[in-house]
């Protein structure tokens, strides 16, 4: 299916990450702040590890484009593959010095997510996938763990996750959107809020049952596909779109069809 081998390639990814911890984490609870033109965060640590991510890639895959959260689109517009960052998602938690943001890296081939890794640099836990090859979830140096999603029947037996908060949102909208998500705090078993990636995490991991993130980017959503899916579970878009899902600027995570379909009709 793919010209390189899937491990190599999730190998990499993995290497990545690695690369991109201690420069995060030497700046974590020590960074420096700025606001980018929608008012999002942007800290020292987020450019800094992106910029050394973007190095391995040009030195290992030159021929490879990358879409970064920081520094945008680079290499051949054309490329058939694609390495998409974003060093701290969840840039709003590392400022506030809470420890549930994650490094993200994602690889397209002809358009499509191949490959995943969801690191979490502060608590040295990393989920990885790739197709066909299964999501795996490791805690620190320990072995890895295959990740399966749980199995809630519907939505009333569901744990759901919501995010973070809408910082790259107007200001005027964070209020509807956030309305558009109240219906679940009624239909859902459980209902928390503030995931960032780690609410897709805990989806593969079988702890919550589905994960809403309304507004999203491309390099929030690129890693997480492959671990969804490779751990049995099903992505969409809000409006129910599957096709080209990375880019589609919304993303909800199931463990199962019918519990798709139904978080979709609340929330779409």
């Amino acid at each position: 299916m793919l010209k390189r081998e899937p491990q190599e390639l999730l190998d990499f990814a993995l290497e990545l990450v690695r690369a991109a911890e201690p420069v995060i984490l030497s700046r974590y609870r020590k960074h420096h702040v700025s606001y980018k033109a929608d008012g999002s965060e942007v800290t020292d640590a987020d450019r800094q590890a992106e910029e050394v991510m973007r190095e391995l890639i040009g030195r290992r895959f030159p021929d490879h484009a990358i879409l970064g959260e920081e520094f945008g689109p680079g290499g051949a517009s054309d490329a058939p593959w694609q390495w998409v960052l974003d060093p701290v998602d969840g840039t709003a938690s590392f400022t506030l010095g809470v420890p549930l943001f994650g490094t993200l890296v994602g690889l397209l081939h002809e358009g499509e997510p191949v490959v995943g890794v969801i690191h979490l640099p502060a608590l040295h836990e990393t989920m990885y996938a790739a197709t066909c090859l299964g999501c795996w979830w490791r805690e620190a140096r320990g072995e890895p763990v295959r990740a399966r999603v749980g199995g809630a029947r519907t939505l009333r037996e569901a744990v759901v996750i919501g995010p973070s908060g809408f910082g790259s949102v107007p200001p005027r909208q964070r209020e509807e959107e956030f309305r558009r998500l109240l219906p679940l705090l009624t239909t859902a078993a459980k209902v928390r809020f503030g995931g960032d990636c780690l609410q897709h995490v805990l989806v593969c991991r079988g702890a919550a049952h589905a994960a809403v993130d309304p507004v999203v980017h491309a390099w929030d959503v690129a890693a997480l596909v492959p671990c969804v899916l490779e751990a049995g579970g099903v992505v969409a878009a809000r409006d129910g779109r599957r096709e080209d899902v990375v880019f589609a600027g919304s993303l909800i995570s199931c463990c199962t069809e019918d519990l798709l379909g139904e978080v979709l009709n609340v929330v779409g």
